[in-house]
């Protein structure tokens, strides 16, 4: 991953950074993210994304900013009021892309931009990337078939072996399961998968920085089952792999209910929570990221970032998607790219 452990944080760290679908709020966040001149401080950020495109996002957020192409990332100045970026020629002109419309021209341009940062972070050109939010949609409308970003990346780096980490508002949670249904999640709650999620867990701590590595595993049913009454996932999948990650050395705890598990993490117990499906870990993570104002009906806190653990390159993105409803309006909140950004230079410090 990138320069590994031992790099020099003096030297900052190449993060590439995709703007995600140019329809969507992506273009607007990455502008409002690297008018942050911190980050500049200890990165070097290099955008994918068009030259229009950014352009566009300037009139929008009625940002200053220089902007100046470069070729590969090693060419990035890194400089505080220029965002340096790579284009893809995609879209080269006005009305390719509409916001808050989904179209084959934005999905194809969203596309290149992922698979030339992973490419440049594969052939350590750069550190990290960082994505901002996709549309399924449009980038299988330009015959990319994809589920998301997440096995784009696994594709790209012939990654078989990899998980999704959630973190945001003191919460870390990373996921035996994801977009599948309930019915499938269930099935797919093996000793072998639970096992593999654990140790891509103490993995995500590693990159963290934690140097005491308390590792929760919820558990499936109601009351952990409560000894075999609601059910056997955790006596014949859970516990097993629990056991054999403490034989291992692990410090871990589990299974512990669901109910109760992320408020003992969030009241300092345990590090990360090792969560069985996609709404167990999600849920709770949104709800200490995100805020509403129930006056306006609108965002007014968007934290948390996810990341994709296991990869041979450091990943991490936006927690939330394209938005729609609010690209090309000025009301875009850029936290969760802001958050990202700084998990990825964490990550970038601590990899080995």
């Amino acid at each position: 991953m990138g320069r590994g452990k031992g790099f020099n944080m003096n030297k900052r760290p190449i993060l590439g950074i995709s703007i995600g679908d140019p329809a969507g709020i992506g273009p607007e966040i990455c502008i409002k993210a690297l008018a942050d001149a911190d980050i500049y401080k200890r990165a070097v950020p290099v955008v994918y994304a068009d030259k229009i495109v950014l352009q566009d996002a300037l009139e929008v957020t009625g940002k200053s900013f220089a902007l100046r192409q470069i070729g590969e990332p090693g060419e990035a100045a890194g400089e505080s009021g220029t965002i340096d970026f790579i284009e893809s020629g995609v879209i080269t002109q006005k009305g390719q892309y509409a916001y808050s419309t989904v179209g084959e021209a934005s999905g194809e341009a969203s596309f290149q931009y992922i698979i030339r940062a992973i490419a440049d972070a594969m052939a350590k050109k750069a550190d990290g990337v960082v994505t901002g939010p996709i549309n399924k949609e449009a980038i299988n409308m330009a015959g990319h078939h994809y589920a998301g970003h997440t096995e784009i990346f696994a594709d790209y780096t012939k990654t078989k072996n990899y998980g999704m980490l959630l973190s945001g508002g003191g919460l870390n949670v990373i996921h035996v399961t994801t977009h599948v249904s309930m019915r499938d999640a269930c099935n797919l709650i093996s000793k072998e998968r639970v096992l593999n999620t654990i140790r891509l867990a103490d993995k995500a701590l590693v990159l963290m920085g934690k140097e005491n590595r308390r590792i929760a595993v919820a558990g499936l049913n109601a009351h952990a089952s409560e000894n075999g009454l609601f059910g056997n996932e955790e006596e014949q999948s859970i516990i097993p792999a629990i056991e054999e990650a403490k034989a291992a050395g692990l410090n871990i705890t589990g299974p512990v209910p669901p109910d109760t598990v992320f408020v003992k993490a969030l009241g300092g117990q345990f590090d990360i929570v090792v969560a069985m499906y996609h709404d167990q870990g999600h849920i709770p993570l949104k709800l200490v990221g995100f805020k509403m104002d129930p006056k306006t009906g609108l965002y007014s806190q968007m934290t948390g970032i996810n990341a994709t653990i296991g990869l041979p390159i450091i990943r991490t993105s936006v927690d939330h998607g394209t938005a729609f409803g609010k690209a090309g309006k000025n009301r875009a909140n850029e936290e969760s790219l802001v958050d990202a950004i700084n998990m990825a230079i964490t990550f970038a410090g601590n990899a080995g």
